[in-house]
This record gives structure tokens, C-alpha cells and sequence, in this order.
């Protein structure tokens, strides 16, 4: 089995390598159960953000980020949900196609946050960005609210997002082309 050796904030971490496709393959960067890397990626994502109210990801793997990112800073975040839940009153709605996932999905805000999030300065985070397009999604979610977009930023970028100057990463992740 194929590893990759990620170095990032400080850290180092050897990755599982797994097909997307008969094309190329992605090394696994996965922030759940690892607190020390969710507080120190955080941390080092911090100093070099803009100054934002309020922190948002799309659910699930940004969670983590999104809370410590909140806890150590501005101490507000908000997640797009993959479903509505039944205490979502009128929810804003968003389709997206991540590279991770096999299928369309759809993310959704209710009310609540749409209200909380309206004139708010929005930094969009989330573990790794690569097509962009789940950041593009919550970025229209977010339109839809009245905030302002100050930032968007992850641990990682990856495949097209390397290099792209809208936004704040920690490390590059390549794709391993076969």
C-alpha cells in the first residue's frame, strides 16, 4: 500500500494513498480523531487569515477546522448541512460535485444562520481544497445570506488549487498521476 509523507504546521504525517479514478490517485488527509493537527493547522491558519466575525465550512471533514478555527478566534462558525434538518426553517439552498464524493450533493443553511451570517465577515474554511468546488458552493450559500466573503482557506490545496492567489493554505498535496 502506497503512503505519502505530509508535512504541515509543524507536523508530520504519513497519508493512505486511494484511486479516485483509472486516472490518478489521492493521498487521504483526514483531520478527524486528530486533534493535535485539527489545533496546530488552526493556529497556523490564524496568523495569516484576515480579520472575519464568523467561520464557515460545509459539512463534515471542515468541521473540526471550522470549530477550532472559531474556539481560538472569532468564537462564531456555522456549517452548510448535506440535508435539512427539521429545525431549519426555510433553508437556502446549493448543489456541488467535490472530488471525494461519487454523487451531486446539496448544502443548505436555514434561517437562523442566513440571519446570524447577514453583514457578517465570512472566512470559508475547509481540510483541503482541490477542484474548488465545494468552496464555490458555500461562497453562493453565503451571497445568499448579505455577508461579506473575506477569506477562504484550508490545511491543503491540492490538484487545481495550487497556486491559486484567493486562497489561504498551509501545505501543497499533490495527486499522483498513474
Amino acid at each position: 500500500m502506497d503512503k505519502y509523507n505530509l508535512k504541515v504546521a509543524g507536523l508530520e504525517r504519513e497519508l493512505e494513498m486511494f484511486p479516485v479514478n483509472d486516472k490518478f490517485d489521492i493521498a487521504a488527509f483526514i483531520m478527524f480523531g486528530d486533534v493535535e493537527m485539527t489545533e496546530k493547522a488552526a493556529e497556523e491558519l490564524l496568523k495569516v487569515c484576515p480579520e472575519h466575525d464568523v467561520v464557515v465550512t460545509a459539512e463534515a471533514k471542515g468541521i473540526p477546522l471550522c470549530y477550532e478555527m472559531a474556539r481560538q478566534g472569532c468564537r462564531n462558525y456555522v456549517v452548510a448541512r448535506k440535508g435539512v434538518k427539521v429545525y431549519m426553517r426555510n433553508p437556502l439552498k446549493v448543489s456541488v460535485n467535490s472530488i471525494t464524493t461519487a454523487y451531486d450533493q446539496n448544502l443548505y443553511i436555514g434561517e437562523g444562520d442566513a440571519e446570524f451570517l447577514k453583514g457578517k465577515r465570512v472566512l470559508i474554511v475547509d481540510d483541503v481544497i482541490s477542484t474548488g468546488q465545494s468552496v464555490e458552493a458555500i461562497e453562493k450559500l453565503i451571497l445568499q445570506t448579505g455577508a461579506e466573503i473575506v477569506g477562504k482557506a484550508a490545511v491543503l490545496a491540492e490538484g487545481d488549487a495550487i497556486g491559486r492567489e484567493d486562497i489561504t493554505y498551509l501545505a501543497e498535496l499533490p495527486l499522483f498521476f498513474k
